[in-house]
C-alpha cells in the first residue's frame, strides 16, 4: 500500500518534466502549438516567428508561412551579438517572440504586455532564463517578450536603400503588428496593448511613441531607465561609425555603397568581434555606436525616424499616451563595475563628456568638466573612489535624459504621467550584487526587472523573502495596464496613491521600503546637467 503512494507521488513529480501540449492556435503563419509550463503557472509559446531577414541591413518581411503545426517550444533563441570578447552567439535570422497566458482561458480579452529587452542595442533577447512570465501572468495580463536585430547588423545606418537604418526598430515594429494582428488568438485584446522596457528597451518605447510607424500599435508605455535622448542611445554620425568600424575590418572608404559591399562580404561573426575602441578617459557606455539614427529619406523605403528625438519632443511630435517613466537611484553602479582597471585609470571628465554636447571652445569644455569634477568627486581622484564616480556615470546617461524626457512628455501630453524612482534595496537586487556593489545602498540599472521577472534560478529562496515587493512592483505594473492606473482605489498593496505628475509642481513615486512622494527635480547635480544642456546640447 506504500510502494502504490510513493508511486503515485513520483508519477505527480515526473509528470512535472513531460511536454504537456497545448491545443493548436491558428496565427497568420499557420498553425502553432505550446505547451503548458511544468509547475501549471501559465502556458507558454516560445520562439513563435513574426518575420523574417530576408536581406541584412534592411527590414524585415512580415509575411511568413509554415506547413503543418508549428511546434513552440524552443527557448533558446537569440540574435547575433558579442557574449564575451572572444564569443559570438546567436543567429542573424532571429525574428521571434514568446507569448506567455495565464492556464485558464477567461471571457474576456485579456490586457497584454510587450515587453522590450535592454541591452544597450547590442546584447541581450526575450529569453524566459531572465524574463520569466510568472509574476506578471498569475495577475490575469499575457505578457510578450521577443528578440529584434543588434549591433551593426541591426542599427548600420548609411542613408542608401540597402542600409537605411534603425532595422533593429523596424523588427520591433513587426512584432508589435504581430501581436495586433494574431493575440486575439491566445485571448488576449489588440486594442489593449502596453509596450514596456528597461534600458535600451525603455528608449525603444520612446522611439515607438516618436514615430509614426507604431502609431496605434500600442495604447500605454512604461518607460524603465532609459531615454531616446540619452546620450548613448542614438547616433549623430552613422556614417563615420561605419567608416571606423571598416577602418578596424583594414579597409579605407568613405562611401556609402562601398561600405555596404564590405560589411556584406563578411560574416556575422566577423562583424561582431571586430569594435570600435572608445577614445581615452570615456566610459563603458561610449561603446554603444550602433544604436538608432535618424534616416535619411529613401525613395520606397519607410522612415521609422525623420529628425532627432530631441527636435521631436520639442516640436510635440509624439503619440500622447498614458504613460509611467522612471529610473533607479544609483543606475551607475553596474556602468562602473563594467571598468578594469586599465580603463579605470584613464577616466576623466573631460574625456567621458556625453556625446550629445557640443561645446563652442575648448575652454568651456574644460571648465564644465572641472564643475563636474567638483560636484561629483570633490578633491578626490576617480581611481581612488570609482562609487562616487558612478554618479557621474548614471546620472548623465540615464537619470537626467529620464527626468528630462518626463518634464517634456508632461508639458505636452494631456494624459496621465506617472514618474518614478526606484531606489529600494532587498535580496533581488542581482545586478549590484554581480558587479561587486552589495554594500552599497539603493538600485542600480536593471535592480528593479527582478521584482517584475522571475529569473530562471534553481531553488531560489530570495523571492519569498521579497514576496511583498513582487506583489507591489507587478500589481502596479499590470493595474497600469489594465486601468491606466497603477494604484486605482481597488488596489490594497501599494501604501501611497501614485498620482500623475502635477505639470507645476512636478512630483515622483519613491519607490523604496515606504513608498513616499519626492521632487522630480532632487538634486544639485540634475539641475547642473539641466543648466549644461540648456547652453550645450547638441540638436543635428
Amino acid at each position: 500500500m506504500l510502494s502504490n503512494k510513493w508511486l503515485v507521488l513520483w508519477s505527480l513529480w515526473a509528470a512535472r518534466l513531460v511536454r504537456q501540449p497545448t491545443p493548436a492556435v491558428r496565427v497568420s503563419g499557420g498553425w502553432l502549438r505550446g505547451t503548458v509550463a511544468p509547475a501549471g503557472t501559465h502556458v507558454q509559446y516560445l520562439g513563435v516567428p513574426y518575420a523574417t531577414v530576408p536581406n541584412r541591413f534592411q527590414a524585415p518581411d512580415p509575411h511568413l508561412s509554415w506547413a503543418g503545426v508549428f511546434e513552440a517550444t524552443d527557448e533558446h533563441i537569440r540574435c547575433t551579438q558579442r557574449l564575451t570578447t572572444t564569443t559570438v552567439s546567436g543567429r542573424e535570422d532571429c525574428l521571434t517572440m514568446n507569448i506567455y497566458t495565464p492556464p485558464k482561458s477567461s471571457k474576456t480579452l485579456r490586457p497584454v504586455m510587450v515587453f522590450i529587452h535592454g541591452g544597450g542595442f547590442r546584447d541581450g533577447s526575450g529569453s524566459p532564463f531572465i524574463y520569466g512570465p510568472e509574476y506578471l501572468v498569475k495577475l490575469d495580463v499575457i505578457l510578450v517578450t521577443f528578440n529584434y536585430r543588434l549591433e551593426i547588423l541591426g542599427f548600420l545606418c548609411l542613408g542608401i536603400k540597402e542600409a537605411p537604418g534603425n532595422a533593429g526598430l523596424k523588427d520591433q515594429v513587426a512584432a508589435l503588428k504581430w501581436v495586433r494582428r494574431n493575440i486575439e488568438a491566445f485571448g488576449g485584446d489588440p486594442e489593449n496593448v502596453t509596450i514596456f522596457g528597461e534600458s535600451a528597451g525603455s528608449a525603444s518605447v520612446m522611439y515607438h511613441l516618436l514615430s509614426p510607424m507604431s502609431k496605434s500599435l500600442f495604447q500605454r508605455a512604461i518607460m524603465q531607465s532609459g531615454s531616446a535622448i540619452s546620450p548613448w542611445s542614438f547616433q549623430f554620425e552613422p556614417l563615420q561609425t561605419a567608416i571606423l568600424l571598416a577602418k578596424g575590418l583594414g579597409y579605407e572608404t568613405k562611401d556609402p555603397n562601398e561600405l555596404y559591399r564590405i560589411f556584406m562580404s563578411k560574416t556575422g561573426e566577423e562583424l561582431m568581434r571586430t569594435r570600435v575602441h572608445r577614445n581615452d578617459g570615456d566610459i563603458v557606455l561610449s561603446e554603444n555606436i550602433f544604436v538608432p539614427c535618424v534616416e535619411k529619406n529613401v525613395p520606397g523605403v519607410d522612415q521609422f525616424l525623420d529628425d532627432t528625438p530631441y527636435n521631436l519632443l520639442v516640436n510635440g511630435r509624439f503619440s500622447k499616451v498614458p504613460l509611467i517613466i522612471g529610473h533607479n537611484n544609483a543606475e551607475g553602479y553596474m556602468f562602473v563595475g563594467k571598468e578594469n582597471d586599465t580603463t579605470i585609470s584613464k577616466l576623466s571628465f573631460y574625456g567621458a563628456m556625453p556625446r550629445d554636447l557640443k561645446f563652442p571652445s575648448e575652454e568651456e569644455k574644460i571648465e564644465t568638466a572641472k564643475k563636474l569634477k567638483e560636484l561629483y568627486m570633490g578633491n578626490e581622484e576617480i581611481s581612488k573612489n570609482i562609487l562616487k564616480f558612478s554618479f557621474f556615470v548614471g546620472e548623465s546617461s540615464i537619470s537626467y535624459p529620464t527626468i528630462m524626457t518626463t518634464h517634456m512628455i508632461s508639458k505636452m501630453s494631456v494624459q496621465p504621467i506617472y514618474s518614478y524612482k526606484f531606489s529600494y534595496d532587498g535580496w533581488l537586487n542581482f545586478v549590484k550584487k554581480i558587479f561587486g556593489y552589495s554594500g552599497a545602498p539603493g538600485a542600480t540599472h536593471a535592480d528593479e526587472l527582478f521584482y517584475i521577472f522571475k529569473i530562471k534560478i534553481p531553488a531560489l529562496v530570495h523571492e519569498y523573502v521579497e514576496n511583498e515587493m513582487i506583489e507591489r512592483m507587478t500589481s502596479m505594473w499590470t493595474n497600469f495596464a489594465k486601468y491606466g492606473d497603477p494604484t486605482p482605489q481597488t488596489a490594497s498593496l501599494a501604501p501611497t496613491k501614485w498620482r500623475p505628475i502635477d505639470k507645476e509642481d512636478p512630483h515622483l513615486l519613491l519607490i523604496d521600503k515606504h513608498f513616499t512622494i519626492a521632487p522630480l527635480w532632487d538634486k544639485d547635480t540634475i539641475l547642473y546637467w539641466n543648466d549644461t544642456y540648456a547652453n550645450y546640447r547638441r540638436t543635428s
